[in-house]
């Protein structure tokens, strides 16, 4: 925000302007730290969700696959133990086109499935003919896959611009980032990764992963159903997440 000063030598309207100035500021401030501010978006433009409304005790807990055949199914099984239903799977569809069965198991297990694009590779590198044409290929191997409506699209590493948000937009898909990172991938320990998710809200938006290099994330899955639990959240897929959310926007940089 740009303030424009005009200095006419007298030291008491110079320091009433500073004064103004500070309260304006400090206005501004306050009310932008009201609000929940659920999604990025270009000005007037498409947006891309990170959180939901936070009304309800609801919160989305979303895996990332895009290699590796280890993790996966062991994940699927701790979550199905602790009765953790409508995770959000955002799949890379050449990871998943080799991996059928990983998918109907995710899919008969209750939970939904998004898209990462098909090569697995950035989007703010592309061209806008390039991001559609991987989006749409995508698209292609989950209908081949029997995944019916892929509507959200994580981009690939969650690297976005206003160029990847037009593009998911005509072709049909929101794209979803996250307001929670557990930073299992890096392997921290389950107590680090539960530490991580301590702080989450009603409405946060769960960074997971279950490709092979997330190696801890099974052992952490039961402390994390404890700790819903002990918050009273429930665990929704992101389309229930952000179905009838009156979303509020802060433009990208």
């Amino acid at each position: 925000m740009n303030f424009f000063f005009i200095l006419n030598g007298k030291k008491i309207k110079h320091s009433l302007i500073i004064v103004i100035a500070a309260f304006f500021t400090a206005g501004l401030l306050f009310i932008e730290g009201s609000f929940n501010e659920p999604v990025f978006s270009t000005k007037d433009g498409p947006k891309a969700i990170y959180k939901g409304e936070g009304k309800d005790k609801k919160v989305a807990l979303t895996f990332d696959i895009s290699w590796g055949d280890e993790r996966a199914i062991p994940i699927l099984d701790s979550l199905k133990t602790h009765n953790i239903k409508g995770s959000t799977f955002f799949l890379s569809a050449s990871w998943a086109e080799t991996h059928p069965d990983i998918v109907k198991r995710i899919l008969e297990d209750g939970h939904e499935i998004g898209s990462m694009g098909y090569q697995w590779k950035s989007y703010t590198s592309m061209d806008e003919q390039k991001i559609k044409r991987d989006i749409l290929q995508a698209e292609e191997v989950f209908k081949t896959l029997g995944v019916k409506e892929v509507n959200l699209l994580r981009p690939p590493s969650g690297n976005f611009d206003e160029k990847v948000l037009k593009v998911a937009e005509n072709t049909g898909y929101t794209v979803v980032h996250w307001s929670v990172n557990s930073q299992d991938w890096t392997n921290p320990g389950t107590d680090v990764i539960l530490k991580n998710l301590k702080e989450m809200k009603a409405g946060d938006i769960i960074l997971l992963h279950a490709s092979d290099s997330a190696k801890q994330t099974e052992k952490a899955i039961p402390e994390i159903a404890k700790l819903l639990s002990q918050k009273g959240f429930k665990n929704y897929s992101i389309s229930e997440l952000i179905s009838n959310t009156d979303a509020k926007t802060k433009e990208l940089d």
